[in-house]
Parts: C-alpha cells; sequence; structure tokens
C-alpha cells in the first residue's frame, strides 16, 4: 500500500505543476479559445456562427450571442435523437440536471472530451492541491465514498446515456483509480435512495474509509445511517481514518457543526463547483473561496448582474457580482450556467458562489439573495446551536390588514424551543447583512419581521421525491420571488 500511495502522490505532484502555470497566467484562457473554436467550426452550430471567421475574442462575441437553456435545447434535442456534430463533433452522453430555476430537467451534453479534460481532470486538479498542503496524507491508504446520482430512461431512439454528472463521472474516471473506491458501480448507481444508502453504509462500514465526497444532506444521511447500523457515537470510531470531506451544490455553512458533531475528530472539509457543465472550481485554502481552473478547457466570461455587460476573466473586477458564462468542450457555447459569483482574488482568480441568477426576493426592493439568507441561517443556527437539514424562502404578499413579509420553511433536526426568538434573529442578521432588506424593515413600513413554518421530518426529501428529483445533485430552490415552489412544498408538511 505505501509503494501505491508513494506512486499516487507523485503522479498528483506532476497534476499540482500543471495546474500551477495554468493559474498563473490568464494567457491561458486564449489558447483555450482557440482551441474550442477549432474543435466546432465544423459542427452545425459553428457554420451557423461562422466560427471559422474567428480569430479574436472580439471576433468570438461579435459572431456568437451569449445563450440560455432553451436557446441551445433544439439543437441538444437533435443530438438527443442520435445526430452528431450538432454542437459538438461527438456527444453520446447527456448529464440530467434538476433546473433549479425553471423546474424542469435539462439535458446538458457530455463529450468524452468534456470528462476526461474538464471533470476529470479538474477532479485530479483540485487532489493535487490537498495533497501538497498535506503531504502526510494518508489519502491513498484506504478508501473513498462518493455519493453520486444515477442513470435515467428516456423514450429516445438513440438510447443515449443520461445521468447525473456525478454518475457519469464514477463510471468513467480513470481504471486506476477504481482502486480507491469503497463502492462497486453497482452500488454506487442505484437509483432509489432509500435502499441505496442502507446498501452504501452495509459494504463501507468495514472498509477503512479515508474520504468522503456529495451534497452535505445526504452525506449527513449516510452518517446517520451508519452510526445507526453500528451503535456507534460518532463517525470517527466507525472510520478512524477518515481526513476529508469534499462537499458542494449548496452552501456548507449551516451544515459544518453538525459534520463536526457527528464526525467527533478534526477532518478537512473542502468545497468544489462542479455542475452538470463543467468542473470549474474549487477551494484549495482554508479561506471560504475556491480558485478557478483555468487548465480544464473552459472558457470563461462573466456577465456584471447590474450592467450586463460580459467581459473575460482579464477583465473581472473584485467584490462585484457575476453571472458566469461558459464555453466548453461538449458545445456548451457562451452559456449562461445560472450560477452568480464574486470574485475574491485576481492573482490567481478566486471566487465564491453568490447565488442562482433566478433565486432572489426582491418584492419589496429588498434584494435579498441567497447569499444573505445562507449566511444569515448559518450564524444564528450556530449562536443557538441548532442544526438545518432544508429550507426554502418566498414573499408574503401585502394584503389589506398587513404588510409583506418573507416566510421561512425550515425543517430542522431539533426545531428551536423559542420560535419567536429564533425569527426576530434571523430577521436581525438579515438585516446586518443586507442594507436594502434593513430599509425595509424600518419600523416595519414596507416589511414585516420574518416569519418561520417548522417543516416536518422529511419534507423536503418528500417534494424532492414527487417532482422525480430525488438524488445526489438535487437541491431545493432556496429563494424565489412567487410562491410556487414554496406552496408545493408547504403542502406535504
Amino acid at each position: 500500500m505505501k509503494l501505491i500511495d508513494c506512486i499516487a502522490k507523485a503522479y498528483f505532484a506532476t497534476r499540482y505543476s500543471v495546474l500551477m502555470k495554468a493559474v498563473r497566467s490568464v494567457s491561458s484562457q486564449q489558447q483555450t479559445l482557440h482551441h474550442l473554436i477549432r474543435a466546432g467550426k465544423n459542427t452545425v452550430y459553428g457554420k451557423q456562427y461562422c466560427f471559422a471567421e474567428i480569430k479574436t475574442y472580439k471576433d468570438f462575441v461579435q459572431h456568437v450571442p451569449v445563450v440560455d437553456y432553451p436557446v441551445l435545447f433544439p439543437y441538444i434535442e437533435r443530438m438527443l435523437q442520435g445526430e452528431q456534430n450538432v454542437l459538438w463533433p461527438t456527444i453520446k452522453q447527456f448529464s440530467r440536471s434538476s433546473g433549479t430555476t425553471s423546474g424542469k430537467s435539462k439535458f446538458i451534453p457530455v463529450s468524452r472530451e468534456g470528462l476526461v479534460d474538464s471533470h476529470i481532470a479538474t477532479g485530479k486538479h483540485f487532489l493535487s492541491t490537498y495533497l501538497h498542503d498535506y503531504p502526510e496524507s494518508r489519502f491513498f491508504q484506504g478508501k473513498g465514498i462518493v455519493l453520486t446520482g444515477s442513470y435515467y430512461h428516456y423514450d429516445y431512439s438513440s438510447n443515449p446515456e443520461i445521468a447525473d454528472v456525478s454518475a457519469l463521472l464514477y463510471r468513467f474516471t480513470d481504471t486506476w483509480i477504481n482502486y480507491f473506491k469503497a463502492l462497486s458501480v453497482d452500488v454506487a448507481l442505484m437509483d432509489d435512495w432509500e435502499i441505496k444508502l442502507e446498501a452504501i453504509a452495509e459494504v463501507s462500514i468495514p472498509q477503512s474509509v479515508t474520504n468522503i465526497s456529495g451534497v452535505p444532506t445526504w452525506m449527513l444521511l449516510l452518517f446517520r445511517t451508519v452510526l445507526a447500523k453500528t451503535g456507534k457515537a460518532t463517525i470517527a470510531e466507525v472510520w478512524p481514518n477518515l481526513e476529508l470531506v469534499i462537499h458542494g451544490g449548496v452552501d456548507f455553512s449551516p451544515y459544518r457543526k453538525q459534520f463536526e458533531e457527528i464526525i467527533g475528530k478534526q477532518v478537512v472539509f473542502r468545497n468544489v463547483y462542479n455542475s452538470s457543465e463543467g468542473f470549474f472550481a474549487f477551494q484549495d485554502t482554508d479561506e471560504d473561496t475556491m480558485l478557478l481552473d483555468l487548465a480544464n478547457d473552459v472558457f470563461y466570461e462573466f456577465e456584471e448582474e447590474k450592467s450586463k455587460v460580459v467581459v473575460p476573466l482579464a477583465n473581472v473586477a473584485l467584490a462585484k457580482r457575476y453571472a458566469i458564462i461558459v464555453t466548453t468542450n461538449s458545445g456548451m457555447w457562451r452559456y449562461r450556467i445560472g450560477d452568480v459569483v464574486e470574485f475574491t482574488s485576481l492573482a490567481p482568480y478566486r471566487l465564491k458562489i453568490v447565488g442562482r441568477t433566478g433565486q432572489y426576493i426582491n418584492v419589496f426592493g429588498e434584494e435579498l439573495i441567497q447569499a444573505n439568507a445562507d449566511a444569515a441561517l448559518a450564524k444564528v443556527t450556530a449562536d443557538l446551536n441548532l442544526h438545518v437539514i432544508d429550507y426554502t424562502v418566498a414573499p408574503s404578499y401585502f394584503s389589506n390588514e398587513q404588510n409583506g413579509y418573507h416566510e421561512w420553511l425550515i425543517e430542522f433536526e431539533t426545531p428551536p424551543q423559542d420560535l419567536a426568538h429564533f425569527a426576530i434573529q434571523l430577521d436581525l442578521e438579515l438585516q446586518r447583512l443586507n442594507s436594502d432588506y434593513e430599509a425595509k424593515r424600518y419600523k416595519d413600513l414596507a416589511l414585516k419581521c420574518a416569519a418561520i413554518v417548522i417543516g416536518s421530518k422529511g419534507v423536503f426529501a418528500k417534494w424532492l421525491k414527487e417532482n422525480n428529483r430525488l438524488g445526489v445533485q438535487a437541491k431545493i430552490p432556496r429563494l424565489a420571488n412567487d410562491r410556487k415552489i414554496f406552496g408545493q412544498i408547504l403542502s406535504g408538511n
């Protein structure tokens, strides 16, 4: 095992050098753009937008539009029917995304190049930074648990592979990496989540697990299943060599204390930004920010939230909110993926996700964003020693009898004893974080204090299951300007 450990660490040291060379120079982005244009110029999309005439970034902007999913879907549908050379020369796999803004499933093309040179490559780059920072790591002296999604069947005559991107990655990672997986493909890709958690626990309990990755809510469910089966008080008693927890998909701050308590030993927590469209960034320090990978064949652009001006990476500024736009080696050309980010560093480029383009509440002029909601909830629950499983927020509109307010549906591990006090503290923290919210709360003139509804156990999982979203990549929409999804979840409470 020590020989394997040495070989693996030497390999990842090489990957670290590749990453560091790329992130230190934004010029790598121009090389990436030229490569992608050359690869796509003979596709249907490439001919339509005259890729052969594109020589510079200015040409690229003039020829190719920034698009959302509905614009690309007709092309994607042709590929789902089996046609090739449409957006990218060859596409045989598709990642199903739940589409948190529209509520409908999206099918994102995933080329073999996209799997190998983007998703898998950035995964290796992430691990190389961890091993560089922790040279005494025993990561490769045990096994890793990856909580993946599943495969799905749709009635397309071409029978394309459609799955959560995590499921595709689990199948197509390098063969040698299988040696370090705690789960077989058959177990990892099971589609019934209740049965799947039981199976994962049964298989992994006897093994020496050094790392685990997934969405926080599903990792906690697995931990509880493991403890119930073993009778142990902490995960450290089951897996004493656990050292790394890799999380993504949602803000981790409301969950961190729960993880620390249930694990029962000091481990390293690292955040990753891996979506259906690509693996873009990852946490490489203890700071709550992520390094943007520039060695993964993705070309990045950013749309300034207020002005709507689109700029390349070289022109971004600190402390501005940008909608991220990507051009990928799976044929997503200038695609607005729906995430909003802020840069915390420009040398190298580091960012944090602050919300979704369609997830905010601005009914009363309060401009509440997801980052505010996540941060406020994390602060108050930590102060009051409470644990949150999931939440969503919607406006309650003005009526003749009362002013409007924000209504929070929260599923707690154990609800607060004084719900009114919790609501007040949460409201005060929101005012501290958001001056627009604070202004609208002045003397209750435009907006009343936030109201809390306690969610019953499993209410969010129930909604996910009823809407065919139950799985490791599914995310509850946090904020909305209407009460549609809030009402659907509340109806099952």
